[in-house]
């Protein structure tokens, strides 16, 4: 990467030295997931499971980010990242930037946490360590179950270059005729359907004196290897090396010219699970030379694409060892709790007597009382948000629901109580976005079944990706008061997460349950303009992208800039995925300019270089990396002592601002607006989980001077949870 010249104050605030990279920002990102998997605090399994998610994230990386840098090198684009680097000087510096950095995986799991597993009872062996009695029962297992299924193509130049599936794990075996002498190169690949870690039965454990063993197993990859003379009878086998391929997985898509979006978006699923082009080789590092240079050149690679991998490959692949149910080596068990306001819910406790759930109300009239937040995963998703659409589903004054699904689950509960709202009789409009990257399958097998069950699908926005969590219910009441009339109620969920009730106990995330009739009305012409031929630009609380977002967050960020110019206290608080978008990053360093004191919680890219004198002294950039993946978009600005405060899905990318739909809403309860600037404050506080970003782009994990002073504000929110309740 080209050495930066000293910052100056008087560097435009376009200038590239005041930016970081967004790849290497993101590689930083990921190396403080492998970090929190190193670090002695984390419990044993828990470490396995984050060294699975790096590898799992790198995964993704290369399918998505290298591959889209790799189409512009070969379109021969050579436009400048805002950092000042065209793609091929990316793709450089990821290559130099990885390489050091996945050593330092390979060995602590070899070196460390194997040993540290071995210790606990969790033996992983090599296949040298098997006494003959393992290796008999294996060479049964094999010729039984994994020989049949197994199927060897020629590598070599003699034949066509087969297709190796995106990230499987092959064996390039060199084999020898013994007839006529010839060497080929054969590959194997390990079949998906098959478990890459088999299981020794409980009799062929493998035991230590004093210790207890709770699981004994080993690699596919091992067994095949020891058991090849069967799978290539009269041949002799001279060697073998384990290789994977990554393949770009991004859809390749001209909407405008597709007469049924659903069916265009199947073809292209279809061509990408046949294979899209490689962008990275990862191969063991003892494989020849020959063998490697013979791969790469079929795979059209270069020195830079490929991975020398010492130990076990495809670390991804060991979240099925982190699921072993050995709870002592696993975080302490959450169990997300029901919102206070919603504890007297009608039908909350499926088992309740009848009598008892008649006295309980529905969640229509808690929500009319006030405006509940929710904050996942220390509130549950199924006894709120799910709860929410179920009790509309079967509620004969519900007349509508309007959705978007984005990413849910494959046995969403959410998508059943739809399929019930319809058939129902009530009007449900569903808009699900087909482009959401690797749930196109499942959203499409949804939208079949939704569509056949009557409800009215919508597949998104031509151009945009709709990433936008809102529902809307539509309901007939009576009205309070001395004439009570008939009117229809709008109630709305609007959230920073996905309808997944998964991913709902893993990620933390804000919710809004309300039914405030300007948010009501807001979404009904959301919704008009997602599934009808409304174009609405401005809106009377929403800030929705790709409309005004952008222009409302920087005016309200130019508030500041005036009050604190007029001699007030000028205050943001910004909390995000990432923060790349350069004019949001201009209009961040006027304020620091102008002395806004700025703090912002960016859990991963982060573009924007704090504490550089003159430009952004006044800017701290802080990542919480915890047990739970931090989700949550939340923005506070103190606005002269009238704080306020805003929730969504948007981060401030220009893909979020400019080619998504994507909707941010104020909180008007002052309470609210009080009980998330604490939340803020305890996020800012935090010295367990943060890691704090240097203007030289270093991040700096911040450390307790003593046990007692330590911080930790996922486990201050689950304590706040379970008191909330107790209080109640």
């Amino acid at each position: 990467m080209p050495k930066r010249k000293k910052v100056t104050p008087e560097l435009r605030l376009a200038d590239p030295q005041l930016y970081f990279n967004q790849e290497l920002s993101w590689l930083d990102f990921n190396s403080r997931v492998l970090q929190n998997a190193i670090d002695p605090r984390t419990p044993l399994l828990e470490r396995l499971r984050l060294i699975a998610t790096f590898s799992s994230n790198l995964d993704e990386f290369f399918m998505v980010r290298v591959a889209a840098l790799k189409q512009q090198v070969e379109a021969q684009v050579s436009q400048h990242s805002p950092d000042g680097l065209t793609p091929l000087e990316q793709l450089r510096v990821i290559a130099q930037r990885l390489q050091p950095v996945l050593s330092h995986c390979q060995q602590y799991f070899e070196q460390s946490l194997h040993p540290q597993l071995a210790a606990k009872g969790i033996y992983l062996l090599n296949y040298a360590e098997l006494n003959p009695d393992q290796q008999l029962y294996l060479q049964g297992h094999f010729e039984k179950q994994i020989l049949p299924v197994l199927t060897p193509v020629v590598l070599g130049q003699s034949r066509a270059f087969p297709n190796i599936s995106n990230l499987s794990l092959n064996l390039a075996v060199t084999v020898k005729n013994m007839e006529t002498g010839v060497r080929e190169f054969v590959g194997v690949q390990l079949p998906a359907v098959l478990s890459r870690f088999i299981a020794l039965p409980r009799s062929l454990w493998y035991r230590r004196k004093g210790r207890l063993t709770v699981w004994t197993g080993l690699p596919l990859e091992q067994v095949i290897a020891h058991n090849l003379a069967a799978l290539f009878p009269g041949m002799k086998i001279m060697g073998y090396s384990l290789f994977r391929v990554t393949r770009n997985t991004d859809l390749e898509l001209v909407e405008e010219e597709a007469d049924d979006l659903l069916l265009a978006i199947e073809q292209e699923l279809r061509n990408r699970n046949r294979g899209g082009v490689a962008v990275r080789l990862e191969v063991q590092a003892s494989m020849p030379r020959n063998l490697r240079k013979t791969l790469m050149q079929e795979l059209d690679l270069c020195e830079r694409d490929v991975y020398d991998l010492e130990g076990l490959m495809g670390l991804s692949d060991l979240m099925s060892l982190a699921s072993l149910p050995i709870p002592r080596l696993k975080n302490l068990h959450w169990a997300p709790l029901t919102p206070a306001p919603l504890q007297k819910v009608k039908g909350l406790n499926p088992e309740e007597s009848v009598t008892k759930n008649r006295h309980r109300e529905d969640i229509f009239s808690v929500i009319r009382r006030q405006d509940i937040l929710l904050h996942h995963p220390y509130h549950s998703f199924s006894t709120s948000v799910q709860l929410f659409v179920a009790q509309a589903a079967i509620d004969p004054d519900v007349l509508a629901i309007k959705m978007t699904l984005y990413r849910t689950a494959g046995d969403s509960s959410i998508v059943t109580s739809l399929i019930v709202a319809a058939e129902n009789g009530k009007q449900v409009a569903v808009l699900i976005e087909l482009k959401a990257r690797f749930d196109e399958e499942n959203n499409i097998q949804w939208a079949r079944k939704l569509e056949s069950a009557g409800v009215h699908v919508v597949y998104g926005v031509v151009g945009l990706k709709t990433h936008t969590k809102v529902t809307l219910v539509v309901r007939r009441e009576m009205s309070s008061g001395a004439s009570p009339h008939e009117i229809i109620r709008r109630y709305v969920h609007i959230g920073t997460g996905n309808y997944n009730h998964r991913t709902a106990r893993t990620y933390t995330d804000l919710g809004l349950l309300s039914c405030r009739e300007s948010l009501g009305a807001d979404l009904t012409d959301l919704f008009n303009s997602l599934t009808g031929y409304s174009h609405r630009q401005t809106y009377r609380q929403l800030l929705v992208a790709p409309f005004d977002l952008r222009d409302r967050l920087v005016s309200l960020i130019r508030r500041e800039i005036e009050h604190s110019k007029r001699g007030r206290h000028g205050r943001i608080v910004a909390k995000m995925n990432a923060l790349v978008d350069p004019q949001m990053i201009q209009t961040l360093y006027q304020a620091s300019q102008a002395g806004v004191k700025i703090d912002l919680v960016v859990r991963g890219t982060c573009c924007l270089r704090p504490g550089i004198p003159g430009i952004s002294e006044n800017i701290r950039v802080i990542s919480i990396i915890g047990r739970f993946h931090e989700h949550s978009r939340i923005c506070y600005f103190h606005n002269d002592g009238k704080e306020e405060i805003y929730i969504g899905s948007a981060d401030w990318m220009p893909r979020n601002l400019d080619r998504r739909v994507e909707v941010v809403v104020p909180l008007e309860d002052p309470s609210l607006v009080k009980e998330v600037a604490a939340m803020l404050g305890i996020m800012l506080a935090d010295n367990r989980r943060v890691w704090e970003l240097q203007a030289d782009g270093q991040y700096i994990r911040r450390r307790p001077r003593s046990q007692p002073t330590e911080q930790d504000s996922q486990a201050i929110f689950m304590q706040a949870a379970i008191q909330s309740l107790e209080l109640k």
